[in-house]
């Protein structure tokens, strides 16, 4: 079915695109090109009228806010450098784009993501950032629960491996909403405008 976009009730949603993020390790496409295309992906999303939301990841200095349950895997805590969960100017926001704070995977958990949605009227998201099966996974999985469409941007998004990024689009993402190549994204969006 050929993507169609109602820009009055669609946002973009990206997830993380924020200075550290800028040189994490990257597939299948390196973290420097999906900030290129994400960058294209908001001009797009502007010149069509609809909404862009940028979801940067932050915490207090001392992390104390950050989450620390029990878990295999955890990360040293290391001082950040500074600017490090600050938009990367390239992405070219502007002051009526909402940007959401978030501190788990899950965009929508403990942020005003979902009332930033609904008081612009919006019902379908364009979800597109880094990484794949983290962070972008864990927010498509609420905006499912929450009834929002989802169209995950395929092209414009990747994760430390390329393994989890190809399981998340093809094995996740089909069960809650709709995986589309960037190209078929940008097409919609200009037929819309």
């Amino acid at each position: 079915m050929t993507l169609s976009i109602d820009p009055r009730t669609t946002a973009a949603v990206f997830i993380d695109m924020q200075e550290a993020v800028l040189s994490h390790p990257a597939e299948p496409v390196d973290a420097p090109t999906v900030f290129s295309r994400a960058a294209e992906l908001a001009q797009s999303v502007r010149e069509a009228g609809a909404l862009n939301i940028f979801v940067r990841t932050s915490f207090l200095p001392n992390e104390q806010d950050a989450p620390n349950p029990l878990r295999d895997f955890q990360k040293p805590k290391k001082p950040r450098p500074e600017r490090w969960d600050q938009l990367v100017e390239t992405m070219a926001r502007t002051q009526n784009e909402p940007v959401v704070v978030k501190r788990t995977f899950n965009a929508f958990h403990g942020s005003d993501l979902d009332h930033q949605l609904r008081s612009h009227g919006i019902d379908t998201i364009l979800l597109a950032g880094i990484s794949t099966n983290l962070g972008v996974e864990g927010t498509g999985r609420s905006a499912y629960d929450l009834g929002y469409n989802v169209v995950f941007v395929e092209g414009i998004m990747a994760t430390a491996k390329a393994a989890n990024h190809e399981y998340s689009v093809n094995e996740v993402f089909p069960y809650l909403g709709r995986v589309r190549p960037m190209a078929e994204v940008f097409e919609a969006l200009s037929a819309s405008a």
